[in-house]
């Protein structure tokens, strides 16, 4: 069997962005080969849209963005499709989250992500000095950003449109505890969770989630899904690997994921993994990539 694809939906965390979260020149370079060739080339992300222009090279440029895990979708600048957390959800998970001393970030559309003044000191509290062992630098990178310059701390809940909550806890008993929560309260207000680290988990829309909007996008389109191929590495792209025709996990993912993928990379995130893997399709655009090749 030989796959050749027409489209490909890279992650980022973990996946084009290395552990410093950036996006390597090499990786924008091979975007560019490809879809010079005709191949299209979209990220499919649990980061908000506004996040991604900072963590990439001058000039990047792909097909479209798949960001908050399918919650919204964009192509040439526009927004072309968008789900909303409800208020209610909004209010009643802050409430939750309060409750349980949860560091949270509530991203509404256009505007910067948010937490309430009144949940200040614990929310910094969880990004305190020192970094857990546990956490992986890229996430406390961002955490501490976020911190530092990204959030906005509000008296009250402002917007009406809301792409996801965005939890952390320094401790695997604190998230695991956490999540408990929010599966006690999916009894009561139905919503979508991904996890993307044992430290995180992100709260969507219901039947929302990274297929969801790569079906939409292919919609957009007009392509097909048996050639898409995907690209990822945790928990947060199992609904991507399901859906793609060609699921492939980068060599620093889990066993778990890398079980059930058609492929794995050679390198890492940090090794440009991305970029090795992709320039097959390059040097050798004629042909069909062959399965672990």
């Amino acid at each position: 069997m030989s796959f050749m694809p027409k489209a490909i939906f890279l992650d980022m965390d973990g996946t084009i962005l290395n552990r410093s979260n950036r996006v390597t020149i090499e990786t924008k370079e091979i975007i560019d080969d490809l879809r010079a060739q005709g191949i299209f080339v979209f990220i499919a992300t649990g980061r908000a849209f506004d996040e991604i222009a900072e963590l990439v090279p001058e000039g990047f440029e792909v097909d479209g963005f798949i960001t908050s895990n399918g919650m919204a979708g964009h192509v040439g600048g526009e927004m072309v499709f968008k789900h909303s957390l409800s208020r209610e959800l909004v209010e009643k998970v802050i409430e939750k989250a309060r409750e349980n001393q949860v560091y949270y970030e509530l991203f509404p559309y256009g505007a910067p992500r948010m937490t309430l003044q009144q949940d200040r000191e614990y929310v910094e509290h969880e990004v305190r000095e020192p970094k857990p062992e546990s956490v992986e630098i890229n996430e406390w990178l961002s955490r501490k950003k976020a911190i530092g310059e990204e959030i906005q701390w509000q008296e009250k809940i402002e917007g009406s449109e809301f792409s996801k909550f965005y939890f952390f806890a320094r401790t695997y008993e604190h998230i695991n505890k956490w999540k408990a929560e929010l599966e006690k309260l999916k009894q009561e207000m139905d919503f979508t969770m991904s996890i993307s680290s044992p430290h995180n988990v992100e709260v969507m829309v219901a039947n929302v989630n990274k297929a969801t909007g790569i079906q939409q996008m292919l919609k957009h389109y007009n392509l097909p899904h048996e050639d898409i191929l995907g690209i990822g590495d945790s928990n947060n792209d199992l609904p991507m690997f399901k859906y793609v025709g060609y699921a492939v996990a980068m060599k620093n993912a889990g066993d778990h994921i890398k079980d059930i993928v058609d492929d794995v990379t050679e390198y890492s995130c940090d090794e440009n993994g991305v970029y090795h893997y992709l320039s097959k399709f390059k040097v050798r655009k004629n042909n069909p990539i062959m399965p672990n090749a």
